[in-house]
């Protein structure tokens, strides 16, 4: 049972968390900056397919993946044109990004559904991958997975520990006594937009290139919105994002699982549970008072520097 079931089943679980992950500490950069951003969606569903053509016209998975980071911060700057330069309503331009991203890249992809691209293969990392049942379960996956583990220590030592991660956490609470001390609040804000929409993007690279080594219309499958819940469910700390990531992750693949041995289960009552748990998530939330974490400052504008 535990090697035929629970140990494929968390491998599992770890590899369809790592999308989450990704999107989720972009999410949480982002709104440090005081930026709350609701495309994640589109962004997540743009980069995959950015990642999908780029691997597919050079051969390169790396440069799809860069290249998936990269449509995620160009969409990222379509909120920062309309939301920090423009002054206009935050959650009215996420949601406008997320029909954007999703509707272009449906309309982009639907020559090459179906169609298969280089991509990123699972392989034992040395030494790590003999510990027993550990090793299946972390050290047998792909690259940017192994990537993954590293991401939230370093976002970690940057929000904490450098100057400019500081500043950042300072604007999304308090820009006008950020500004009194001579930080750049707007400039501030873009950084943390624009390296949280990287990191979305990556998330988004990873589906295409690592989840299903091909393209599919689709593909993004809600994550966006679940990496959007699980900021709130980390109280805007990546050391949580990384639990809440692998248990919407495992959800997923329990789901996945459940229908591959054929229960009697409707399957669409299956594919629900992981939104189900991102309702139930916002509820419990809401009700622990949860919100109160937030960045002081979030999804309000500030008026450009002179």
């Amino acid at each position: 049972m535990l090697e035929s079931f629970i140990v494929p089943l968390l491998a599992a679980t770890v590899q369809s968390g790592t999308p989450i992950l990704y999107a989720t500490l972009g999410e949480i950069l982002t709104e440090k900056g005081g930026v709350l951003n609701l495309g994640v969606e589109g962004m997540m569903s743009m980069a995959a397919f950015a990642a999908f053509f780029v691997t597919m016209t050079t051969g390169n998975p790396w440069f799809g993946f860069i290249a998936g980071g990269i449509a995620g911060v160009f969409m990222a700057a379509l909120h920062g044109l309309v939301c920090i330069t423009c002054l206009g309503n935050q959650v009215v331009s996420g949601l406008a990004l997320t029909i954007l991203g999703v509707g272009l890249c449906n309309f982009l992809g639907t020559p090459y559904i179906g169609t298969a691209t280089e991509g990123f293969d699972k392989f034992s990392f040395p030494v790590l991958s003999a510990i027993p049942y550990i090793g299946d379960i972390f050290f047998r996956q792909d690259a940017l997975v192994y990537v993954s583990y590293l991401i939230p220590v370093l976002f970690m030592f940057f929000i904490n520990r450098t100057s400019l991660g500081l500043a950042i956490t300072a604007v999304g609470e308090k820009p006008a006594a950020a500004a009194a001390v001579g930080l750049k609040a707007v400039r501030l804000r873009w950084i943390a937009l624009l390296g949280g929409g990287f990191l979305i993007g990556l998330g988004g690279s990873y589906l295409s290139l690592a989840y299903t080594h091909l393209w599919a219309n689709g593909l993004s499958g809600g994550r966006g919105w679940i990496a959007v819940a699980l900021v709130i469910f980390a109280f805007w700390r990546p050391g949580r994002a990384v639990f809440g990531a692998y248990l919407f992750g495992g959800v997923m693949a329990f789901q996945l699982r459940l229908q591959a041995v054929g229960t009697h289960i409707p399957s669409s009552l299956l594919l629900m549970l992981p939104y189900s748990l991102t309702i139930l998530v916002l509820i419990f939330s809401a009700m622990r008072g949860r919100s109160g974490n937030a960045p002081a400052h979030l999804g309000i504008n500030i008026e450009p520097e002179g």
